[in-house]
C-alpha cells in the first residue's frame, strides 16, 4: 500500500479523507446487503459470494497488468494467516447481523482499535502509557453497556461481533507487518484468496441455489467489498493512517441509519451510551498518538 508519510497539500488530505469517509460507508452498504442476503441465504454461503466476487473483481481489474505478480510473495505464511483472520472476521459479523440490528453490530465492532492496543502490548511488547489503558477500558466499558449482560437477554450474535473485532484487530496487526515486504496489490489478493479457497469448498454443503435477483445480491455483496477496498488503498495516496482514523467511527453511523431505514431497528439508548463512550475512547487514544509523536 503506498502511503504518502506527510502530505502537505491539505487538498490532498481533503480527497484523502473523502475517499476514506466513501469507504466507510461502502462497508456498512455491503453489510447490509449481507444481512438482506442472510434472510436468504445461509451466512456461510455470503461469505463465499464475499470472497469469490471480490476476488473476480481483483483478478479482472489487476490480473492483466500484474500477472503472476499476485501472487509472488516474501511471506506465504503471513498472508495466509491474515486472510485466515480475514475471512473469520466476516464469517462473525455476517452471522451477527443476520440476527441483530446493524446499529448494535456497528457499536461492539468499534471496539476493533481497543483490541489493536491490548494485542500491541502482548504480542509486539509495545509500552502503553497509563492514559491509553484508561481509555481502552473505557471502551471496553462501553461495550458492556451495548452488550448490558445481566439487564437483559443478551443475543449470542453479539459475542460474534466481539470476536470479529478480535480477528479483525490481528488482521490489522498483520497488515502493518506486511506493509513493506509484499506489494498492496499482492496482499490485496491474498486477503481473499484463502477465504475463496476454503468458502468455495464448504458452500457445496449449505448451497442454496439462488434465482436472478439472489445471485445479482450476492455479487453486489462482493462488488461492492472489492470496491470499498480499492477505494481505501487509494485514499492512502492522499493522507496517512492518523488523519482518516477517526473516521472509522462513522461507519456506526451509516449502519444506524441504514438500520433503521432498511430494517426498521432503531438503536436504544443503552446501544447510543455505549457507541458514545467507545467513539470517545478511541479518538481519545488516537489523539493521544498524535502528541507521542509530534513531543
Amino acid at each position: 500500500m503506498t502511503v504518502l508519510s506527510n502530505p502537505q497539500l491539505p487538498a490532498a488530505s481533503y480527497r484523502g479523507i473523502f475517499l476514506f469517509c466513501t469507504a466507510v460507508f461502502l462497508f456498512a452498504v455491503m453489510d447490509s446487503f449481507a444481512k438482506l442476503a442472510g434472510q436468504t441465504f445461509s451466512p456461510l454461503q455470503v461469505v463465499w459470494a464475499r470472497c469469490f466476487f471480490h476476488i473476480l473483481l481483483l483478478v479482472i481489474f489487476l490480473g492483466p497488468s500484474h500477472g503472476l505478480e499476485l501472487i509472488r510473495t516474501k511471506n506465504l505464511k503471513v498472508q495466509i494467516i491474515r486472510s485466515m483472520l480475514l475471512l473469520g472476521a466476516t464469517i462473525c459479523i455476517f452471522t451477527a447481523v443476520k440476527y441483530i440490528p446493524l446499529a448494535d453490530a456497528g457499536a461492539i465492532a468499534a471496539t476493533s482499535p481497543l483490541f489493536v492496543i491490548v494485542l500491541s502490548v502482548l504480542l509486539l511488547k509495545e509500552k502503553i502509557s497509563v492514559r491509553r489503558w484508561a481509555a481502552v477500558a473505557c471502551g471496553f466499558a462501553g461495550a458492556m453497556i451495548v452488550l448490558r449482560p445481566g439487564l437483559s437477554m443478551v443475543h449470542p450474535a453479539m459475542f460474534l461481533v466481539v470476536l470479529m473485532s478480535l480477528f479483525y484487530a490481528l488482521y490489522q496487526l498483520t497488515t502493518r507487518f506486511l506493509a513493506g515486504v509484499d506489494s498492496s496489490a499482492t496482499t490485496a489478493f491474498y486477503s481473499v484468496l484463502v477465504g475463496t479457497i476454503v468458502m468455495s469448498c464448504v458452500a457445496p454443503f449449505i448451497w442454496i441455489a439462488p434465482d436472478l435477483q439472489g445471485w445479482l445480491l450476492l455479487a453486489l455483496v462482493g462488488f461492492i467489498g472489492g470496491v470499498s477496498h480499492f477505494i481505501m488503498i487509494v485514499a492512502f495516496k492522499y493522507t496517512v493512517a492518523s488523519t482518516v482514523a477517526p473516521f472509522n467511527y462513522t461507519q456506526i453511523i451509516w449502519m444506524a441509519v441504514i438500520g433503521y431505514f432498511a430494517f426498521g431497528n432503531l438503536p436504544d439508548g443503552f446501544t447510543i451510551l455505549g457507541a458514545a463512550i467507545i467513539v470517545a475512547s478511541g479518538l481519545y487514544i488516537i489523539h493521544r498518538e498524535r502528541v507521542t509523536k509530534e513531543a
